[in-house]
């Protein structure tokens, strides 16, 4: 039998407690609808005489575009929380996450030449936790959008922001990774959840730069930049057991960030393209791969588990088994990379896929569809496929388990098809469920509704192993 896993590192939010936070953010004319944004021309040093690396012109190029974000909430005449933002427009369009400006009754902005504004929330999407917020203002400092399609593992990086109710921040390290997905975007609370504290079913797009720069709440929604100064990043999460900085931090990539900003500029809401296809998520691809008679070190690409039936990827003849290599001539090494890639879309895009099918090679050229049109017409059927692929029965738990575990509800897992996602990544027999994409689980139909209000993307399982180890694990839908 498989050894079920027994680790799981606590990811936590750069929460808003009570912290300030703010940061700079400069545009790239030459990219899609934030062309009329005005943006800063100023050249950038990066290096001194002796060939240091110098990070004082970064700084003082990015800073004075970050901004302290205060937030009330209903009720209460005292700020509940506080984060960053980014100003990217003079007239006051303001980038910022979703989590900092959530439930929020009033936003308040400070700028650091302690200019104060109230902000109207333009619009939000948890799926990236990325928010828009604007001040009636003018003349504004605005940050530079980088490319962060072109950083790489061991650039210099900075981060600008606010945290621990100090004044504007600065500090250093290096990108340590890229396409990192850590199952952060809509999770409810702080750390491991507890059982009244789960996340939320999405259709999350977590495709982070990782990066070892010291962020500590209040720093979320502040920018993340290069040595020239350039906007490469939007500061999110940081990974820690405590709360605090403990080596690594999140950041949402700002060419993804561009396509969620101008959305939510222009309609209000994100446009979001739709492949309609599944894949194993980042925790099992290997397991899946290997399940399946491959190796992964030769799989270069996305391996498909499902194609959704009438999806945009149905119409133009991808199938199951299916591997994607590229993506408009870029290649994927990672899920991650696909569906970040994916979400710069809007419904009616034509993207280009490289493929193998049964070791030949093919491309294809696919129109995206929107939300709505991608999503199955039977939620029965929806069901019928999501359980299939997750390989397991269940049972309700009986009264001599929920007193050694302290439950007031779960299921137990009572049989594990082999080639299911149960048996591909060990999950043994006597395991409990306890909670799916955060709604407690009771009995067998109570699993259906959870399921079933996840409609795609991450289904995140919260479960007791049998000697009582906790871990959350993600089944991931695809895209």
């Amino acid at each position: 039998m498989k050894q079920f896993p027994k680790f799981l590192t606590a990811f936590l939010f750069v929460t808003l407690q009570t912290f300030a936070s703010s940061f700079e953010k400069e545009m790239d004319t030459d990219n899609g609808p934030l062309n009329d944004f005005q943006t800063i021309s100023d050249t950038l040093r990066n290096s001194q005489p002796n060939g240091m690396v110098s990070f004082v012109e970064a700084a003082k190029a990015s800073m004075p575009a970050v901004v302290h974000i205060k937030i009330r909430f209903k009720s209460s005449a005292n700020y509940g929380a506080s984060g960053s933002g980014v100003i990217i427009s003079e007239d006051g369009y303001i980038a910022t996450n979703n989590h900092v400006v959530e439930n929020a009754s009033q936003i308040d902005v400070i700028l650091p030449d302690k200019r104060a504004y109230k902000a109207k929330l333009i619009g939000r999407d948890p799926n990236t936790d990325l928010a828009l917020i604007k001040v009636e203002a003018s003349n504004l400092p605005v940050a530079k959008f980088g490319n962060s399609d072109a950083l790489q593992i061991g650039e210099w990086v900075l981060a600008v922001g606010f945290p621990l109710s100090l004044n504007t921040t600065v500090t250093a390290g290096i990108v340590s990774a890229k396409a990192r997905s850590i199952g952060i975007i809509n999770r409810k609370g702080e750390g491991i959840p507890d059982y009244d504290q789960q996340p939320t079913g999405n259709t999350a797009v977590e495709s982070f730069i990782q990066t070892d720069a010291a962020i500590n709440p209040g720093n979320s929604g502040g920018a993340l930049v290069n040595t020239d100064g350039e906007l490469i990043g939007i500061n999110s999460a940081i990974a820690s057991q405590t709360g605090s900085f403990a080596g690594y931090a999140f950041a949402i990539p700002v060419n993804l960030a561009k396509k969620i900003l101008d959305d939510l500029r222009i309609y209000g809401t994100v446009k979001r393209g739709v492949l309609g296809v599944s894949f194993p998520s980042p925790s099992a691809e290997d397991q899946y791969i290997i399940q399946h008679g491959l190796n992964p070190a030769n799989i270069k690409g996305v391996y498909l588990t499902g194609v959704l039936p009438g999806s945009a990827a149905s119409e133009a003849g991808l199938k199951e088994g299916d591997i994607i290599k590229s993506i408009d001539g870029i290649s994927l090494n990672y899920s991650t990379e696909f569906t970040e890639r994916i979400a710069r879309h809007k419904p009616g895009d034509v993207i280009t896929l490289n493929y193998i099918r049964n070791g030949v090679s093919g491309t294809i050229s696919v129109t995206l569809k929107g939300e709505e049109s991608s999503k199955p017409v039977s939620k029965a059927n929806q069901l019928l496929e999501i359980n299939s692929q997750l390989g397991a029965t269940f049972a309700p738990l009986s009264n001599e388990i929920k007193q050694r575990f302290g439950l007031k509800a779960g299921v137990q897992v009572t049989n594990v098809r082999n080639g299911g996602f149960f048996e591909q990544i060990g999950i043994p027999v006597g395991t409990v469920i306890a909670f799916i994409n955060g709604h407690s689980i009771n009995d067998t139909g109570d699993i259906d509704s959870a399921l079933s209000s996840a409609q795609s993307g991450l289904i995140r399982i919260f479960a007791i192993a049998p000697d009582g180890s906790k871990v959350v694990f993600d089944f991931s839908m695809g895209t």
